[in-house]
Formats: C-alpha cells, sequence, structure tokens
C-alpha cells in the first residue's frame, strides 16, 4: 500500500510538472493479477484497483490501516470499469457487467473479486472512507442508476451524471460515487468549476484511447495548474481544488467524495473569470 501526503496550497504553487504528478496523480491502478492501493491522509481515502485474471484476488486490510480486514471500520465502493466480473461479500455474490458499481458495507470480513472471462478481465476501481455505522452491501446496475443529463452542444460539454452511491441512492456514512459520459463531440466537463471545501474527491478517467488524453485542471482558482492524464488514471483533488477538465476526445470519468457531508450540491461555484 502507497501513502500520499498531499501538501496545502501554499506549497502548491511552488511545485514542477513532476511533483504535481508524484502527489496527486495516481498513474499505475490497474494491474494483471494484483490489488494496488493508495492510502490518501486527506480525508483518509483509499484507492485502488483490482484486475482478477488467472485468480481471484482476495481484498486485505495492511499494517498503515490497523484494522483486522479492511472494511473493519471502511466502506467501499466497487466499480467495473472491464468486461463482467463478480463479488463476494461475506459468502453472497454480486455480478458485475462494466458500468455496475457495489456498495459495500462497514463490518464486511471478507471481499474477494474474480472476472468471468479471463480473456476479458474485470477492472474494478476501489474508491473507500471511514465509516461509522453499517450500511447494506448493494448492487446498483447502471439502468439503475439516477441519470442527469447537463450542458449544451455549444460549450462542447454535453454529458451525463450517473449517480450510484448519494442521499437519494444507495444509503452511506460518506461515500457519494458515480460517474460522467461525454457525449461525443463534447470534451469540457465541470466548466466553470467549482470547490466544495467540506469534501475531497478523486477522479478516475476512463473511455480515453492510447492517442487521446486529459489535461486536468487543479489548483485554487486564481493559482491553476495542470496535470496530463491517461485513460484509467486517478487525480487526487483536495477540497481547496477546483477539479475541471478538456480531453482530446469525448471520455467518461468515475467521481467519488467524502468528507463533512453527502450533500451533492454544497459547492462553491466559480465564474470562469474567476480563473487565472
Amino acid at each position: 500500500m502507497e501513502i500520499r501526503y498531499l501538501p496545502d496550497p501554499n506549497s502548491f504553487i511552488k511545485m514542477d510538472t513532476d511533483l504535481l504528478r508524484r502527489y496527486f496523480l495516481i498513474q499505475d491502478l490497474f494491474a494483471m493479477d494484483q490489488v494496488r492501493l493508495v492510502y490518501c491522509d486527506c480525508d483518509r481515502a483509499l484507492v485502488g484497483g483490482a484486475v482478477p485474471v488467472k485468480a481471484e484476488l482476495t481484498l486485505e486490510s495492511g499494517d498503515e490501516l490497523r484494522s483486522e480486514y479492511l472494511c473493519q471500520r471502511r466502506e467501499l465502493g466497487i466499480f467495473n470499469v472491464g468486461g463482467k466480473g463478480q463479488v463476494k461479500v461475506d459468502g453472497k455474490t454480486y455480478v458485475l457487467d462494466r458500468l455496475d458499481c457495489l456498495y459495500v458495507g462497514r463490518s464486511s470480513r471478507q471481499i474477494v473479486l474474480t472476472s468471468l472471462d479471463p480473456k476479458r478481465p474485470a477492472r474494478f476501481y476501489l474508491l473507500s472512507f471511514p465509516a461509522h455505522a453499517d450500511y447494506p452491501t448493494t448492487l446498483v446496475t447502471k439502468p439503475q442508476a439516477e441519470a442527469v443529463s447537463l450542458g449544451s452542444q455549444e460549450h462542447a460539454n454535453r454529458r451525463t451524471i450517473y449517480k450510484y452511491i448519494h442521499q437519494a441512492g444507495v444509503r452511506s456514512c460518506q461515500l457519494v460515487m458515480g460517474y460522467t459520459e461525454l457525449e461525443a463531440g463534447s470534451v469540457w466537463n465541470t466548466m466553470p468549476p467549482h470547490t466544495h471545501a467540506r469534501r475531497m474527491e478523486v477522479y478516475m478517467y476512463f473511455g480515453i484511447s492510447d492517442q487521446d488524453r486529459i489535461f486536468h485542471l487543479m489548483g485554487r482558482p486564481d493559482q491553476t495548474r495542470h496535470l496530463v492524464v491517461a485513460d484509467c488514471q486517478a487525480v487526487l483533488s483536495p477540497s481547496w481544488s477546483i477539479h475541471s477538465g478538456v480531453g482530446t476526445s469525448a471520455y467518461c470519468f468515475c467521481w467519488g467524495m467524502g468528507g463533512e457531508n453527502q450533500a451533492f450540491d454544497d459547492m462553491d461555484g466559480l465564474r470562469i473569470e474567476d480563473l487565472r
């Protein structure tokens, strides 16, 4: 398990490209027959990826968590961006097609991941935050997610937001999770941007060809920087940072938040003229 300590805003503005990527970009989330985890001190987020191919993979706690098992004090979102797979939680099996999401509640002891077709393995994206109560493990398929269409063709940002784990959907302690899909010809997301000082957020970009990239905008509104992001890479976004982006083609991203509240609209909106 890798540990990341995120810098404060004043340190952030002094960083060059290599340092920004080292602290905020997770480049190697997915590896065949491995579970990879990154623990972040910001709201105690745990970000990971797992690709079971030849054998099943079991999610286990590391020494860094000082817990008997991964979800002893945590809740977990599992979002599949690969082929069909299954997740077994304490003996109960859940089948996840591509773009399905499983909420795993606190106190779940054994979590085992498997691909149903090794030639098209599942790619399980993992996002976890501390939890104070037990909520039931629940599967949400893409058709069951709440869909909200936003944007316009004129602003090249027509997109659909799919909400899986949220106040009006699957109950959780603090985890809020879903994904956004841009239409062909649209490239901008979350512009004008916003911040939400009460929550941090993690973006995991996917559905990007080898020839395309996302320019993820971050930083305080008057001190913006960017990261160049490839397919299936994730960005850690602290509460003081904007989180917006533009791609060289249409793309998708899984967003997840944790912090003081779960109100989706609790954000501090900005104007484009506020940005520098």
